[in-house]
């Protein structure tokens, strides 16, 4: 008798078999073989002195409203009045700390004042140790022949500071006890996030001018994202109980949100003040692009006469900066806990002394209001000249004995790597590389995430700068590789190690607190001014938030599946390779949507060390004013990439999850 067929057995269609690497790999086959055909047609290529109509019209714009500031009533009476009180905020903040005011030659409270005030603020808020730290940085500065310039970056971040938290705060906390509010929020909070900082500048200089407000009031753009999103995520985290237990005793909203939901989120919100700090201390050094006083200024300069000793004593100041900021918020937020761990008798003993620390630190400033030895930092910078020599001396030596090794490092990968992949994108038609990324899209992140590709392919067609951005997205693209590689081989490395993960996150926790342009001036002294300068400086500083990523995500792997794992055999490669990472898929989509952002902010920072492209656009738009309406247009091509790069892998990290 015939067998009888089992309609029972599962069948496997065409479609299952396929996997998305294989489509994403045949997307990439057909690409080069269409390459290999139309190479050097419909390329959009743009010279760099040349201008399309769109960028006449951008400086014709820029023009008019040049003419018209003082005339037009919504200059007049609204974007000039903004100005005005920003200005006014900054130039009592300057007087107080850094600038001379009238009819004085020096501030209104000098470095003795401002090193005595730091100290008692951070032992307040913090404790002992990072008081130390205080005092011991603000001196630092003075040593290094930096006050000035520190006292105005402090200044302007400190404004922008006060506005954002002013702005952010009721924000965070209206959209953390409204759903419709948030919903809303969300996708502005993240467009504004996604943007590099570069981006910001052009566009409000033709509203506000330049100089410190203007850089202040980009900054505060800049950094009052994270002030409303992490006050919003506080809000939210109360647990339902306790709410509905202040409900039940009848209280009104108002005094649920006083007596309750604030107090019980300070710690958060704390945490939020500490992230909107760092983003303000890395946009007001960046704004230094328009004209904003401070250390940033000095860092511009010198990296634009690469005088990398200048750059490094400059960058030194900055991180100390940074760190020093970012130590008192981050133990303004542990305080509490803090308190709850000291004795009994060291916390009677706190407000006494916390009272004769006033005292102290209102003599201190009385001084330093009074007496110009107290006002003025003695020395003449000393330290900070020697900094900067042996800056220089090492930049020498190692251009001397490493050049060889440095040289063939960046030979390797720009004709390895770099090279090979430029071409592919700049001498590929520009609707083939549309095509690709939109197909990309369609694959990785859906329909929607195609239909955004689509959209930012032909808004970045328009702008006029094609190839410059396919310039731009080369860099970019072999970084987040080199960036993903670190972040694999660290990431693993700590998630299956607590011992690695204790000793190797402090350093990255602190990398990700120095600003972007610190990162570009070792790698001036090692690799001069070049493209590969950028990609190698956008590595390192894009490195650290993969690398924390991947290694949370291995290690929610469960332990019992790896145990399992190790039961039937497999080795430790068996077991990274088929069990933890591939279980860590959502976590590694993440890596690569962050790493492209943060890579993506660092090259075109890279346009002041000779990355070229999208970053020198820019530059070059703020110091050259026939090319204004090229750096505005090269900011939207920046943004263009940025939200492109975002929604794809966004969507991609979404469909991994599910």
């Amino acid at each position: 008798m015939a067998a009888v067929a089992d309609t029972t057995a599962p069948v496997t269609t065409l479609r299952e078999k396929i996997s998305r690497p294989m489509v994403v790999g045949a997307i990439f086959l057909a690409w080069l073989v269409l390459f290999a055909v139309l190479r050097g047609r419909q390329t959009l290529t743009l010279a760099a002195a040349d201008l399309t109509g769109l960028h006449r019209w951008l400086n014709d714009v820029n023009d008019t409203i040049g003419a018209n500031r003082n005339s037009n009533p919504l200059f007049l009476y609204f974007f000039n009045e903004i100005r005005l009180g920003i200005d006014n905020l900054v130039t009592f903040v300057q007087s107080l700390i850094s600038q001379p005011t009238a009819g004085r030659p020096v501030p209104q409270v000098g470095w003795l004042g401002v090193v005595g005030l730091a100290g008692y603020l951070s032992w307040a808020v913090g404790n002992w140790r990072v008081a130390l730290l205080a005092v011991a940085g603000f001196t630092f500065f003075g040593l290094q022949g930096l006050w000035q310039e520190s006292m105005d970056t402090l200044a302007l971040t400190l404004a922008a500071v006060l506005v954002a938290l002013l702005i952010g705060i009721p924000l965070g906390v209206w959209a953390g006890l409204s759903d419709r509010f948030n919903k809303v929020m969300t996708p502005f909070l993240d467009f504004m996030q996604t943007m590099p900082t570069f981006v910001y500048l052009a566009p409000l200089t033709l509203v506000f001018l330049i100089g410190g407000a203007s850089a202040v009031i980009t900054t505060v753009i800049y950094a009052a994202p994270p002030a409303i999103r992490i006050t919003a995520h506080a809000i939210r985290s109360v647990p339902e109980t306790t709410v509905e237990a202040a409900d039940s005793l009848g209280t009104t909203r108002g005094q649920q949100l006083r007596k309750v939901l604030l107090p019980m989120s300070k710690r958060t919100v704390v945490m939020g003040v500490n992230q909107t700090i760092m983003a303000a201390l890395a946009m007001v050094t960046i704004a230094a692009l328009i004209d904003a006083p401070g250390l940033g200024k000095t860092v511009v300069q010198a990296l634009q006469s690469l005088d990398v000793g200048t750059a490094f004593n400059a960058g030194l100041a900055i991180v100390v900066m940074a760190i020093v900021l970012d130590r008192v918020t981050t133990a303004a937020a542990g305080r509490a806990e803090t308190a709850r761990r000291t004795s009994g008798r060291l916390a009677r003993w706190r407000r006494p002394l916390l009272a004769a620390g006033g005292i102290g630190t209102a003599f201190l400033l009385y001084v330093s209001h009074t007496y110009v030895y107290a006002a003025e930092f003695p020395g003449d910078g000393t330290v900070g000249t020697h900094i900067a020599s042996a800056a220089d001396t090492a930049t020498t030596w190692l251009q001397d004995h490493l050049s060889g090794l440095t040289n063939a490092l960046r030979d390797v990968i720009t004709t390895v790597l770099l090279n090979p992949f430029q071409t592919l994108l700049t001498d590929s038609p520009w609707w083939l590389v549309g095509l690709t990324l939109v197909a990309l899209g369609a694959v990785l992140g859906g329909r929607r995430a195609a239909a955004t590709a689509a959209v930012c392919v032909g808004l970045l067609v328009a702008t006029g700068l094609w190839s410059d951005g396919m310039t731009t997205l080369a860099s970019t693209a072999v970084a987040t590789v080199l960036v993903m590689l670190l972040g694999a081989v660290f990431g693993v490395w700590m998630g299956r190690s607590a011992l690695v993960d204790r000793l190797v996150r402090p350093t990255l926790d602190a990398a990700q607190v120095m600003p972007p342009f610190v990162y570009l001036v070792p790698f001036l002294a090692l690799f001069g001014a070049t493209r590969f300068t950028a990609i190698v400086a956008a590595v390192v500083y894009a490195a650290p938030v993969a690398i924390k990523i991947i290694a949370d995500g291995v290690r929610t792997v469960p332990e019992s599946t790896v145990e399992a794992a190790t039961s039937v055999g497999c080795n430790t490669w068996q077991i990274i390779t088929k069990v933890q990472l591939p279980m860590a898929r959502s976590a590694l989509t993440l890596a690569t949507n962050q790493g492209l952002i943060y890579v993506l902010s660092m090259v075109v920072v890279g346009g002041l060390v000779g990355a070229g492209a999208l970053g020198y656009d820019v530059v070059a738009g703020f110091s050259q004013g026939q090319l204004y309406g090229k750096g505005l247009a090269a900011g939207l091509a920046i943004v263009l990439l940025g939200v492109m790069f975002d929604r794809i892998t966004q969507a991609a990290a979404r469909r991994t999850r599910a």
